[in-house]
């Protein structure tokens, strides 16, 4: 299906003509723009018309969770009839496997997986290879490896009405696919067989696929929802069912890359015995061996991404399968090749993708050179940015302080397209790069709203002068938004806020992935007049109702004072008609002075435009509405063992306690700790039960 964009408005100011520009010179075969539009100019609102104009899968890169959650909402909003999906780390918590020789300190890997994101993760890889209408919004973590996409779509399988299966095939192909079977409960990645039916609960979501049989023939294929009711959908002549994991092996792959880790362990063990490392020796021979015995009995083991260059066939040095992969493998050989990324924010986003390999390549070394991993773990890392460059496709920059490298490789691209000399390496960008063809200008806002007022204030003072300022703005029933320069500190100041009655929340990276929309969420609907943050209030945020933005420390010249940060923090003011800046510093930087004489410009040329065209600045009505990015049926999987429990008669509970208690058995028989505690907690919540009724 096409996408279909739907809006209750068109495109007006500028927009028109960035949406031609970037569309024609798409087509024209220029692979890479730039979108520099200001806050509140509709760049979401521009990539989403470019995206129904170009008809093409797109993916759309952002450098925070928190971004991407809002750009999800919003390109929701606009293709409520297309795949949006939301892909980023699903760690709530992550400490990588790293050691310290210093002090022969050994920190073993520790996460806390949410689950919800994974399933989000798996729904939106199953739509890339299943529907062309798809968009993605990544963080950075899409350069991540996440599986080989070619077998994950060899192992999905393809179920029709009335057609010879086997049942024990089934079975067979959902085990090797990484399913687990229970009888109890429908969670995702599991199945249950009940009788002549089989059902399957997909790990992208809690829709459960009910196969009922007639011996060897699939007579019907039901769709029910994960509830305990397990309500009909509806019924369909065929599905496919993908892999409850993104890294399996079929069995003969496995039984190569076990061969393969073999040969390499061999290898290693005779280089650290020459070496006459003996504790290396025996640490890294104890470690693979037993790992390689779970991949053996079990087709998994935990850290097993540390062997995916093996399972994988990878040769040594060459990049893992990443989320890019998922896209080239979709668009190869089809007219929308190549896919279309839009990489939001690219002043900040492009240097994060950059960084990464570097700082997992130095942690990896250490555990390598140590004995604790063996060298092919090297290659399970995140993509160079050469290789980045590679695998991604058609791209636009999009940023309101675009970087010189956003701007050098679009100019580059354009006159690489119309046979024009390009730029040497060496060679200065052209003072008015900006007003280069490929460097495509959004400046005027279509509400009207200018740049925000700035007032400059002595750092000394800040605190007692922010909070008189804090106290007038929520008179006006608008909100606030105070940056500062350490999460101690916005901690801090959110404690000194709520001490003197206002109502204050802090945002920042230690905050869990999915509460950090509904902090925001609060705060638009005046739950929370002040947020504190540190650099995740600066792009993008779409807050209309912020007329006031406190920069504390303003002064102190770095990463989080430099004038894009200034540029982009100011900016979160500039969707409020009365928007104003306060700089707290005692001296004039650099950085602010450029920055200020920038926000002065765009000023400037709102205004001007305003005049010319009788505008008058209007404040922007935005509907507040709740994140959805876990769907209903996924929001009741949390849901459905207290349900159970809820709705279970004494017979029924105590049937479910035997059940259980097998369970927990296999769950340690088998090492899945994990598990096993939750399994446990669930135990001891109904025995709970059962002892109140009795």
């Amino acid at each position: 299906m096409p996408f279909d964009l739907s809006a209750q408005f068109k495109p007006t100011g500028d927009q028109p003509a960035a949406i031609e520009k970037l569309v024609h010179q798409l087509r024209g075969g220029v692979q890479e723009q730039v979108l520099l539009g200001v806050t509140g100019s509709g760049k979401t609102f521009t990539a989403a018309n470019v995206i129904a104009q170009l008809q093409r899968p797109t993916l759309i890169i952002s450098h925070n969770k928190t971004l991407a959650a809002q750009l999800y909402q919003e390109l929701k909003e606009f293709f409520p009839h297309d795949n949006v999906h939301y892909f980023v780390s699903y760690y709530d918590y992550y400490q990588p496997e790293a050691y310290l020789p210093q002090t022969d300190t050994y920190i073993e890997k520790d996460a806390d997986i949410n689950e919800e994101i994974d399933r989000l993760r798996h729904a939106a890889t199953q739509s890339i290879l299943s529907f062309p209408n798809t968009i993605v919004i990544a963080s950075v973590s899409c350069i991540y490896g996440v599986g080989n996409p070619a077998t994950y779509l060899a192992l999905s399988e393809t179920i029709r009405e009335q057609s010879t299966l086997p049942r024990h095939k089934l079975l067979k192909a959902l085990i090797s696919m990484q399913y687990a079977r229970n009888d109890l409960i429908n969670l995702p990645g599991t199945f249950m067989v009940r009788g002549e039916s089989l059902e399957i609960t997909s790990p992208s979501d809690a829709m459960i696929t009910k196969i009922d049989f007639w011996g060897d023939t699939v007579e019907r294929i039901t769709l029910l929802k994960n509830n305990v009711a397990k309500e009909k959908m509806q019924t369909v002549p065929e599905i496919k069912i993908f892999p409850a994991k993104h890294f399996v092996t079929p069995e003969d792959s496995l039984t190569a890359a076990l061969n393969s880790i073999t040969i390499e362990l061999d290898e290693r063990l005779a280089e650290l015995k020459a070496q006459h490392k003996e504790l290396e020796y025996q640490r890294l021979k104890s470690r693979v061996t037993y790992d390689r015995e779970m991949m053996r009995a079990t087709g998994y083991c935990n850290g097993i991404e540390n062997y995916s260059r093996h399972i994988d066939g990878r040769k040594s040095g060459e990049p893992p399968f990443t989320l890019l992969d998922y896209f080239m493998l979709a668009t190869q050989g089809t007219k929308t090749t190549p896919f279309l990324t839009f990489i939001d924010e690219s002043h900040i986003s492009v240097p994060q993708i950059r960084g990464m390999y570097f700082g997992d390549k130095a942690r990896k070394q250490t555990l390598v050179d140590h004995g604790f991993r063996l060298p092919s773990a090297l290659d399970n890392r995140p993509l160079t940015f050469a290789e980045f460059k590679q695998k991604v496709g058609t791209t636009i920059y999009v940023s309101a302080t675009p970087a010189e490298y956003e701007l050098r490789q679009a100019i580059t691209s354009y006159d690489a397209a119309h046979y024009i000399p390009v730029l040497n390496a060496d060679e200065a960008l052209p003072t008015d790069a900006p007003s280069h063809p490929a460097i495509v200008q959004q400046l005027i806002r279509p509400t009207g709203i200018l740049d925000p007022a700035i007032t400059i204030l002595p750092a000394r003072t800040q605190m007692q002068d922010l909070r008189k300022r804090i106290a007038a703005t929520i008179a006006r029933h608008e909100r606030v938004l105070v940056t500062t320069l350490t999460k101690r500190l916005a901690e801090n100041i959110q404690d000194y806020l709520i001490e003197h009655g206002i109502r204050a929340a802090y945002l920042h990276s230690e905050v869990k992935t999915l509460e950090r929309p509904e902090i925001l969420r609060k705060l638009r609907e005046g739950k929370v007049d002040v947020l504190v943050g540190i650099n995740l209030l600066r792009e993008g945020l779409d807050l209309p109702e912020v007329s006031l933005v406190a920069i504390l420390d303003a002064d102190q010249e770095g990463f989080l004072r430099n004038a894009t940060t200034l540029i982009q923090t100011m900016g979160r003011a500039a969707r409020h008609p009365q928007g104003k800046v306060v700089l707290y510093a005692d001296k004039m930087t650099p950085s602010m002075q450029f920055a200020i004489q920038e926000t002065e410009r765009r000023r400037a040329y709102q205004d001007a435009h305003n005049k010319q065209h009788g505008i008058t600045p209007q404040a922007l009505h935005k509907e507040i509405k709740p994140l959805d990015l876990v769907t209903p049926q996924q929001k009741s999987i949390a849901q459905i063992w207290k349900n159970t429990l809820a709705n279970a008669s004494a017979q029924e509970a105590q049937k479910l306690l035997a059940r259980l208690h097998e369970q927990l058995q296999e769950q340690a028989k088998n090492l899945e700790f994990e598990q096993a505690a939750k399994t446990l907690e669930t135990i001891q919540e109904l025995s709970k039960k059962i002892e109140q009724n009795s």
